[in-house]
């Protein structure tokens, strides 16, 4: 009789558990619910930010001898009396390739430049991190993130360091920030 009372007993608990865990909410479901569109939002982003990648110009060379290329742009900037504006960051960060991108196709701003700078990108990857130039400039990359603007006057004096974000707006720049900044550091007279 025991057995058979126990028997019964745990009949009836397991009917008795699986009813209750049928009126409960699954909360499994929900959380796969919240994190699989999270993670399926993430990974569109990521493809999405490949595939503009992909379509961008890539004007760093990891392979350039920057300390002999800025040598060489001092003495052209001596020349041509223009300051020297270099853009530091690399091909793998989509903001460095977005502001290029927004200089060249922004006529206003590609005509300042043209007109004011020699303009040269600085890599800074895992195939050249330039290290030696970047601490001539006291490493702004690890300050302020890429892309960073690092003005040299024509003499080769270091002026204004200037990170990026404050000219971003939304997924890109603001027209007006730039060219406000660029206007500041054109050389004077």
């Amino acid at each position: 009789m025991k057995k058979l009372t126990l028997i019964a007993f745990l009949g009836l608990s397991t009917f008795a558990f699986s009813q209750d865990a049928k009126n409960l909410p699954d909360k499994g479901k929900q959380k796969t619910a919240l994190i699989v569109p999270t993670e399926q939002k993430e990974l569109d982003a990521k493809k999405k930010s490949a595939e503009e990648k992909a379509k961008l110009p890539k004007p760093y060379n990891p392979k350039a001898d920057a300390q002999a290329d800025i040598k060489k742009l001092v003495a052209q900037a001596k020349k041509e009396g223009k300051n020297i504006m270099i853009q530091a960051g690399g091909n793998w960060c989509i903001w460095c390739l977005r502001f290029n991108n927004f200089v060249q196709e922004t006529p206003e701003l590609k005509g300042i430049v043209d007109k004011n700078f020699l303009y040269y990108h600085l890599n800074f990857s895992p195939d050249n991190k330039n290290e030696k130039v970047f601490a001539q400039y006291d490493n702004p990359g690890e300050k302020y993130g890429y892309p960073v603007f690092i003005v040299l006057d024509q003499n080769g004096k270091m002026i204004k360091v200037q990170q990026s974000d404050v000219f971003e707006e939304g997924k890109g720049y603001s027209s007006e920030k730039v060219k406000e900044f660029f206007n500041t550091w054109k050389p004077k007279g």
